[in-house]
C-alpha cells in the first residue's frame, strides 16, 4: 500500500494476512452494500473549552479515557519491543521524544504536556501518539452534492497498517486498541461552538472536522518518497519551516471563517508531509480535493455538477493516477456512489457506501458523516465482520 515499502515483502504480507483473514477480495466492479455492516458503537461527545489554559483543555476527556489510552500505549511498546528487541526504540521514546515537545508550536505543545499529566502516560509516549498520524493513516473521504444543492461530507478513518496482526481475532492490534479512544469533540470559545471534530483521545491535531455552516474538512495521507518521515527528521534536525498536517487542519478549523479562506490556507501553507485535504463548503459546487506536495497544491479536483461530477472522492492515491492494485478502495467506492445516483444520495446512503467492502476493512476505526447546512457531525466506531479485507 505504501510505495516506499519493498513490493515483494508487501505482496507476501498481503497473501499471508489475507489467508489468515480467510478473505477473498471482491470483484472491484461490484458494489455490495449490506445493512449488516452497521456499527460497533456510537461515539461519545466531550467539550474542549478553548478559553482554558492549553494544559487544562483535555483533562475531562483524558480522565474518562485514561485506561484506554494506557492500554493502547502499552500495545505500542510491546510492538516496539518485538520489532527492536534491543530496547533502543523505547529508549528513544523515553529519553529523546520528550525534548521534541519544546519544538512544537503553541498551544499544541502545552496541550500535549497537559495530556501527559492527566493520563499518567509519559511525555515521550504522548508525543509519539501525536506524530503517528503524520505517517501511518489510510482513509476514504468524499463530498457529495444532492439534487437540492446540499453537501454531505463523509469519511472512513483507517489506521494501524502493519502494526501487529492478531491471528486469533483476525484483526490489527493497534486498530482495535484505538477504537475505544474515538471521541467527538465540541470545541467552544465564549460558550459558543467554534468547530466540531472526531478525534482520538490524547491526539491534539485534527483529521476530521466541521466549522458549522461554513465548511467541512478531512485529511488523508499521501504516500510519496518525500513523505512524513523526511519532514519529521528535518524537524528534529532543526529545519522547521513546514507545518504539521494535523496542526494545520486544526488551525484552519479553528480560525478560517469560509470555504475560500480554508482552501487558500490548505493549498498554500508549507507542510512537513504531503497530504490530501478534502474540503466542502456551504454552497452548491463548493467541494474539492487539494493534493499537496510539501510546498504547493497539485492538480486540484473541483466539484462540477454541470458536467456530471456531483461528488469528489479520495483514498490515498493521486486522483489522476491508478491506485495500487493491492489497495483499490477507490473503484468500489465510486461504483457504489454511481449506483446510488445523485437523486438518492443522503446521509444514510453515503454511510452505506462507506460500509461496502473493502472500503470498510479491518483497519477502519470510525466513520464520520457531516452536513454543513445543519452544522451536524455524527460518528460511529466500526467493525468489519469476517470475511473482511485486511485493508
Amino acid at each position: 500500500m505504501i510505495p516506499k515499502l519493498n513490493l515483494c515483502c508487501f505482496i507476501l504480507s498481503f497473501v499471508f494476512i489475507c489467508l489468515s483473514a480467510q478473505y477473498v477480495p471482491p470483484n472491484k466492479n461490484m458494489c455490495i452494500i449490506s445493512g449488516s455492516f452497521r456499527f460497533k458503537g456510537d461515539v461519545s461527545w466531550y467539550t474542549v473549552n478553548l478559553d482554558l489554559p492549553p494544559s487544562k483543555r483535555w483533562t475531562d476527556v483524558i480522565t474518562d479515557k485514561k485506561n484506554d489510552m494506557v492500554s493502547m500505549i502499552q500495545a505500542i511498546r510491546d510492538l516496539a519491543d518485538a520489532f527492536v528487541p534491543s530496547g533502543k526504540l523505547i529508549d528513544l521514546v523515553d529519553k529523546d521524544l520528550p525534548l521534541m515537545v519544546d519544538t512544537l508550536p503553541y498551544p499544541f505543545n502545552e496541550e500535549i504536556r497537559g495530556i501527559a499529566s492527566a493520563s499518567g502516560v509519559s511525555l515521550g509516549e504522548v508525543v509519539l501518539f501525536n506524530i503517528f498520524y503524520e505517517v501511518f493513516t489510510v482513509c476514504t473521504s468524499l463530498v457529495a452534492e444532492d439534487v437540492n444543492g446540499n453537501l454531505i461530507h463523509a469519511r472512513n478513518l483507517d489506521f494501524g497498517l502493519f502494526m501487529g496482526w492478531d491471528l486469533k481475532n483476525r484483526s490489527w492490534i493497534i486498530t482495535e486498541k484505538l477504537k475505544p479512544l474515538v471521541v467527538n469533540i465540541d470545541f467552544r470559545r465564549n460558550n459558543q461552538t467554534v468547530f466540531k471534530s472526531t478525534n482520538f483521545a490524547g491526539y491534539v491535531g485534527m483529521l476530521t472536522g466541521i466549522h458549522p455552516r461554513s465548511f467541512t474538512l478531512t485529511m488523508n495521507e499521501r504516500f510519496t518518497l518525500d513523505g512524513g518521515y523526511i519532514g519529521i527528521l528535518e524537524w528534529i534536525l532543526g529545519k522547521r519551516d513546514g507545518m504539521w498536517m494535523s496542526f494545520l487542519t486544526r488551525s484552519v478549523l479553528e480560525n478560517a471563517t469560509s470555504y475560500e479562506s480554508a482552501k487558500a490556507l490548505l493549498s498554500d501553507t508549507k507542510l512537513l508531509a504531503p497530504a490530501y485535504f478534502i474540503l466542502g463548503g456551504n454552497q452548491p459546487g463548493q467541494a474539492c480535493i487539494i493534493t499537496r506536495s510539501r510546498t504547493h497544491s497539485i492538480n486540484p479536483l473541483e466539484l462540477d455538477v454541470k458536467n456530471g461530477r456531483w461528488y469528489v472522492l479520495e483514498t490515498n492515491y493521486d486522483h489522476w493516477k491508478e491506485p495500487l492494485f493491492l489497495d483499490d478502495r477507490r473503484t468500489p467506492a465510486m461504483k457504489c456512489m454511481n449506483q446510488t445516483t445523485q437523486a438518492d444520495i443522503s446521509i444514510k446512503t453515503v454511510y452505506d457506501v462507506l460500509s461496502t467492502k473493502p472500503v470498510l476493512n479491518k483497519l477502519t476505526t470510525y466513520t464520520t458523516l457531516m452536513e454543513v447546512s445543519k452544522g451536524t457531525l455524527e460518528s460511529y466506531i466500526r467493525d468489519c465482520p469476517n470475511p473482511c479485507m485486511p485493508w
